[in-house]
């Protein structure tokens, strides 16, 4: 029997990778970025500074680039504690690499140590209009270091925000250790999410509202490091500084969008 159960959760794996990668060939390249060059693209990104407390009882200020460097191909995140001071880095790619529909894939090294509270993320960019959860959220990776192995994605909408109950986790063994890529097909029906080519979650309303369907607009990435907080909890300061490093993003999308 359990010869069996591990047959079918292969099985069950080998179709997911298999689904992902013909998913995949749908799609066309139309923006990558694979932090090649001396310095951060700032016509693509953007540091957004902040005060802690900002959002979500969260502990760090967000720093004006002093906290994130691109460097061997590599952009780094750096969250710091330094004179009683959390640090660390929040890029957007707000107005300025904004995208409707597509498949998205970022390939990441997570930050280890409890109360960290990385993320990589979309929202909506006419959030200032319409606010949030109204904007709309796709989280395609969130990760807590107080639960090291488990790696979950996630949708904030009208119709469920805050303890959401649109989501669902993997566990990555030792996360911070390796590589993996996250990504989501995001289309006019449906959004799914992968962690190296595993399905996780796979959202699609029956009937699309205003309130459970805000994704026919444009959105923009984030990519930071949040320090404790509401998900983020307890922090041990013996863990600074530590990185989150992005190997690359990547966007392909049909020739209808």
């Amino acid at each position: 029997m359990r010869k069996l159960k591990t047959t079918l959760i292969l099985i069950t794996l080998l179709l997911s990778i298999s689904a992902y990668s013909q998913s995949k060939k749908e799609y066309k390249l139309v923006w990558k970025d694979n932090f090649s060059g001396k310095t951060i693209d700032t016509t693509a990104w953007t540091h957004e500074e902040a005060k802690p407390g900002w959002v979500n009882n969260e502990k760090q200020r967000y720093t004006n680039g002093e906290n994130a460097v691109q460097k061997g191909g590599k952009l780094i995140l750096t969250a710091q504690h330094e004179n009683n001071e959390y640090t660390s880095s929040r890029l957007i790619t707000r107005n300025k690499r904004i995208f409707t529909h597509g498949f998205f894939e970022i390939k990441a090294k997570l930050p280890a140590g409890k109360g960290t509270w990385p993320a990589l993320w979309m929202l909506g960019n006419n959030i200032d209009q319409v606010g949030w959860p109204a904007s709309g959220e796709l989280d395609i990776m969130e990760h807590v270091g107080r639960d090291p192995g488990v790696v979950f994605s996630s949708i904030h909408n009208a119709s469920g925000y805050g303890a959401t109950p649109y989501g669902g986790k993997v566990i990555i063994e030792r996360p911070y250790d390796k590589y993996h890529i996250y990504a989501m097909e995001w289309t006019p029906h449906y959004i799914t999410f992968f962690v190296d080519g595993r399905q996780i979650y796979h959202y699609k309303p029956e009937l699309k509202t205003p309130e459970n369907w805000p994704f026919d607009k444009p959105a923009y990435f984030i990519f930071n490091i949040a320090i404790g907080g509401n998900l983020g909890g307890e922090i041990d300061n013996s863990i600074f500084p530590t990185t989150m490093i992005i190997d690359w993003v990547k966007v392909y999308q049909r020739s209808e969008y």
